[in-house]
């Protein structure tokens, strides 16, 4: 056993010791409740403190564990639920007041698929109103703070999961992606992620009282926050489990053949009317540095059609959320949320009537596009962002172009359904900085051997953040 708090472990870590019976649920469970109280005060991520009922479900599985043993592979480990999924008996508040009573009936796909595993849910995480924004804040709960300092960005929409996690409270923090909603929060604070690909995790809330819009159904997906990569696979071969209320989902094994030879990786630097940071540079040419060493052909080659991707997509989805969110976003949203999506109305341009069913019907070219690419290239490094973390009020100094346009890396994965890893790669300034691994659908275990690759030469940047106190 190692001599480190028991809080700081890796999921993979407690759940080895757990099952090795080295410690119990109880311990492992009051640790990370500990460290939340200690902590979240300060960061304000978790929003619902589920400590009571965590603590008494850890006495349950502990007493599974001496009679039976372990329930599953996450048997007894802490983790997070965001608040805009289903959790019998919690407000699905999606960080908007006027859900804020919105009592779930039923557990989302997610949760029941965590805690079949064995996690044990020891509080839920902050989203900012309505999840559509790139930072963590809302009048209902407040904002999140990042673990590193007060001005930064925590990322949104899942800035809570993200911060939760890597300040120790939980070693799992589910979030979601409709547009970089895992990938931002985990660039931000420096933890690990992966945008599952369409069909790959499981979604459906037993609130919702009517389906989603078509392209949200298409580019929203389900995931798992961790401060390590090995953690993020431990999650999603948890969270993958099919669940038929999902109409989306396929039942694929996690791991597939891998390519002959070495597997080659296509990258690229070029951001197209962005400028890119000279920080990022650095942590792009280490990445690929990274994967060379590890060994992986990497080949400088622009993928196709990106930033025409990018552009659709976004068209497409803001001209989704116009027609089918905006009276809800004036009738219930804050000031600040509605002046955000203006914003955003006037910097995309939404697609309008016979021309949004166009842009979606496009939609197939640029993934056959992509999926002829990927024949030769599998996988695929890029930039996630052009600039480094920035203040987390940046959509409300400077707009939309900087604080959600810059992504033309994140929501172009979403609109094509493809999986996408997030992996710190450098260190500038206090802050972290990390990259973007894409590969083919149902591919998520080869960005994950690639982020490790890079992890392992990089460090685990919580360690940084744990050494500093």
């Amino acid at each position: 056993m190692t001599t480190k708090p028991l809080w700081q472990l890796s999921a993979s870590e407690q759940a080895a010791a757990i099952a090795a019976k080295e410690v119990t649920s109880v311990e492992v469970v009051t640790a990370s409740i500990e460290r939340m109280k200690a902590t979240n005060a300060k960061l304000n991520a978790v929003v619902d403190d589920l400590s009571e009922s965590a603590l008494a479900q850890a006495k349950t599985h502990d007493a599974t564990m001496a009679a039976s043993g372990p329930i599953g592979p996450l048997h007894g480990v802490p983790v997070t639920i965001k608040v805009n999924v289903d959790q019998k008996g919690y407000a699905s508040t999606n960080g908007v007041t006027a859900l804020k009573d919105m009592i779930a009936p039923g557990d989302a796909p997610i949760v029941t698929n965590l805690t079949k595993a064995g996690a044990i849910v020891i509080g839920r995480t902050n989203t900012p109103e309505f999840s559509f924004r790139a930072t963590t804040s809302n009048e209902l709960h407040g904002r999140t703070y990042s673990p590193w300092n007060d001005w930064a960005t925590s990322g949104g929409s899942s800035g809570g999961a993200s911060s939760a996690v890597m300040a120790g409270m939980g070693s799992l923090a589910h979030g979601n992606d409709i547009g970089g909603s895992l990938r931002y929060p985990a660039a931000a604070t420096g933890a690990a992620t992966v945008k599952p690909g369409l069909g790959r995790t499981p979604a459906w809330n037993p609130s919702q009282q009517a389906e989603r819009g078509l392209l949200a159904q298409l580019m929203s997906v389900q995931g798992v926050i961790a401060r390590e990569v090995r953690d993020v696979r431990l999650g999603m071969k948890s969270v993958i489990a099919y669940d038929a209320q999902d109409v989306w989902q396929v039942p694929m094994p996690f791991d597939g053949p891998m390519p002959e030879g070495k597997i080659k990786v296509a990258y690229t630097k070029n951001t197209f009317d962005f400028d890119l940071d000279p920080a990022i540079s650095v942590a792009l040419d280490h990445a690929r540095d990274c994967l060379v060493d590890a060994g992986y052909k990497v080949v400088e080659v622009e993928p196709p059609l990106l930033n025409e991707t990018a552009d659709v997509g976004a068209k497409c989805l803001f001209g989704e959320a116009k027609a089918l969110m905006w009276d809800d976003i004036q009738k219930y949203g804050s000031d600040t949320i509605k002046q955000i999506f203006e914003a955003y109305f006037d910097y995309f341009q939404p697609y309008e009537g016979k021309d949004l069913l166009l842009g979606m019907a496009k939609r197939s070219y640029y993934i056959r596009q992509w999926q002829l690419f990927m024949q030769d290239y599998p996988l695929v490094l890029t930039p996630f962002l052009p600039m480094q973390t920035p203040v987390w009020n940046l959509d409300e100094l400077e707009g939309a172009r900087e604080s959600l346009g810059t992504g033309i890396y994140s929501y172009s994965m979403n609109f094509m359904g493809l999986p996408a890893g997030n992996i710190p790669a450098a260190y500038n300034d206090g802050l972290p900085i990390a990259v973007q691994i894409v590969a083919p659908r149902f591919r998520e275990d080869m960005i994950l051997d690639a982020c490790e690759a890079i992890e392992q030469r990089t460090g685990v940047m919580a360690e940084r953040l744990f050494e500093r106190g």
